[in-house]
């Protein structure tokens, strides 16, 4: 073997690695929204959690990366540590499908149907139509993805064929053959193996060049048995290294995939070495091949996992032997949004989703209770919402970070309309929760000051805030869910509370005319339609936002102009809809009127366009 072999063997090695990776990110970013679906069907149970790691880990083509999610999701308090014991088990099944892949590299034979199930047949085919779907595609674009994935598979099976060409003539050199005759030790094989992962930081990368090896004829299957054991535990490396700095729990998930591969590898040995004591295996000393270093791999994966499942809370409780609890750990913090998970943008866009559906509740709330303070004050209800202020300026702080570090993330086009969305709807939401402490001092001013409001101003109040209840509960439902539809609907509502707004100062002044309100009142009532008024804008600015975003685009004031200058029918229907719905009762004091149709819940909104 000359120099020239060890210059290719490099470039093939550099091409696979790169392969694997550009096409487990471009699947990763092309399953996008349906592996974060994927994600959120976690369950305590341990089956569903199996079949969640293999699915997860089948499309990633990574079972550290899987790994690494779970350490997160449970440093985010997002998944329990028993939940993340099913899913790693499965994240080491669903990696055995990159083996199968390029096993396929290994079929021989001279008809057409053979040797198109060969990889190395169809692969520079793909890598033509991935380079082809590329150029056309838009950035971010769906079909740019799907050439991504093309263009990685092409190159990983290249860069696989270089390694198998690159190592041929190996075949010929004595000291390799002992090298690996010295393999069929198990101790040394499982070392060798783990370390070999622990540097590529990827179990399938390291079976992949195994695979490549086995073209040189001394890789036999008593040597590759425990190299594959080895590389299981090694790949244990990357969730330990991630789970550096995290609570007890995430720390105790990476050690739980640790003792997971060490325990299985060590019931694997024993008895494979145990039946072929008695049995002697005929396989035992013949020259792997790509297909049974699949089998072998698929095999102990299978097997490892089928013993251990039923005793995954033995496995928990030697992870939280391992992390002890101690005074220090009960002052632990959940991270809302965990870092790790940013290697896996798509999780990491719809957990940010997630949690800026959890401020915008929040607020919701906060919102609510401050409200009702204006009529009965309550200690403990202006103590709940100056604690969710403060929740949500640190929602605020924190999402904000970490979407600026999503953003310089390679995401899909839907991604990164979430991310935009998001960027341009937090202040609002931020916005929302302080005019809720201002309506909590506003409260706390009518009940020191024992300002009694008359009937005839309770009424307005209450059609007033009847619209406004409605216009934040849409505005949140159809952001927590994404409905741009719905969005659409909050606009016409903005206006009709702009309406309310004067209509209420207009008749406040008449009543003041006519000595039926004291000036007193009037400091307080506008006081509360500013804030009324403003809130109702904030809803109005996240629902443009959702509706401008999905559209690509962002010019507020023209989309604004367009909808308000009769050039949207949708508008004016919805307008006049929501203005019969909240009208005030006639001038005549005293009447009750319109405090019975305040009082009446505001009825559901027929779906119309």
């Amino acid at each position: 073997m000359s120099i020239f072999n060890v210059f290719t063997l490099m470039g093939g090695i550099a091409m696979f690695l790169y392969g694997m990776d550009l096409m487990g990110k471009a699947l990763e970013q092309t399953a996008g929204n349906k592996l974060q679906g994927i994600l959120s069907k976690m369950t305590a149970s341990p089956i569903r959690g199996l079949l969640l790691g293999m699915a997860v880990t089948a499309v990633i083509q990574s079972s550290g990366a899987t790994t690494v999610m779970a350490v997160g999701f449970v440093n985010s308090g997002l998944m329990e540590l028993h939940q993340a014991i099913g899913v790693i088990m499965g994240a080491n099944i669903g990696t055995t499908v990159t083996s199968w892949l390029m096993s396929l590299s290994g079929l021989e034979g001279d008809s057409f149907l053979v040797r198109m199930l060969n990889p190395n047949a169809w692969a520079p085919i793909l890598g033509f139509i991935g380079i082809f779907l590329y150029m056309m595609g838009k950035d971010k674009d769906r079909k740019r993805g799907v050439g991504k994935i093309l263009i990685g598979f092409s190159l990983l099976m290249s860069g696989m064929n270089i390694m198998s060409n690159a190592m041929s003539p190996l075949a010929d050199e004595p000291w390799f053959m002992e090298l690996f005759l010295s393999f069929s030790n198990p101790l040394l094989g499982v070392l060798v193996g783990a370390l070999l992962t622990a540097v590529l930081q990827s179990s399938s990368a390291s079976v992949g060049i195994l695979q490549a090896l086995t073209s040189t004829g001394a890789v036999t299957y008593s040597a590759a048995v425990p190299l594959i054991m080895g590389q299981n535990i090694g790949t244990t490396i990357t969730a330990l290294i991630s789970s550096a700095g995290a609570n007890k729990n995430a720390r105790r998930t990476a050690f739980v995939h640790l003792y997971f591969n060490v325990i299985g590898t060590v019931v694997f040995l024993c008895l494979f070495y145990g039946l072929n004591a008695v049995f002697q295996f005929s396989f035992f000393n013949e020259t792997a091949t790509t297909f049974g270093i699949a089998i072998v791999h698929t095999i102990f994966n299978v097997v490892t996992t089928a013993i251990l499942l039923p005793f995954n809370r033995v496995l928990e409780k030697l992870a939280i032997m391992t992390v002890p609890d101690d005074a220090a750990d009960e002052s632990e913090e959940i991270s809302l949004l965990d870092n790790r998970l940013l290697s896996t943008p798509s999780v990491a866009v719809g957990r940010a989703m997630l949690t800026g559906g959890d401020m915008a509740e929040i607020c919701r709330t906060a919102l609510l209770q401050a409200m009702s303070t204006t009529r009965k004050w309550d200690d403990a209800i202006a103590d709940e919402v100056n604690r969710k202020e403060d929740a949500v300026d640190h929602y605020e702080d924190v999402l904000g970070t970490y979407l600026v570090k999503l953003s310089a993330k390679n995401l899909s086009r839907e991604d990164n309309r979430t991310v935009n969305t998001l960027l341009h709807t937090i202040n609002d939401f931020e916005r929302i929760s302080d005019h809720a402490v201002n309506l909590l001092k506003t409260g706390q001013e009518i009940h020191e000051k024992n300002i009694a409001f008359s009937r005839e101003a309770l009424d307005d109040l209450s059609v007033l805030e009847a619209a406004l209840q409605d216009i934040v509960n849409r505005t949140v439902d159809a952001f927590q869910k994404g409905d741009c539809y719905a969005a659409g609907k909050i606009e016409p509502l903005e206006q009709v509370v702009d309406g309310l707004v004067r209509e209420v100062k207009t008749r406040h002044i008449a009543r003041l005319q006519a000595g039926a309100c004291t000036i007193e009142y009037g400091f307080v009532l506008d006081d509360l339609l500013t804030n009324y008024e403003r809130i109702a804008d904030h809803c109005s600015n996240i629902a443009v936002a959702m509706i401008e975003v999905a559209d690509d685009r962002f010019d507020t004031h023209e989309y604004l102009n367009h909808i308000k200058n009769g050039e949207s029918p949708s508008f004016e229907k919805r307008y006049e809809r929501y203005r019969g719905r909240y009208t005030f009762a006639p001038e005549s004091y005293g009447s009750s009127a319109g405090a019975a149709q305040a009082d009446q819940p505001a009825p559901k909104e027929e779906e119309q366009p």
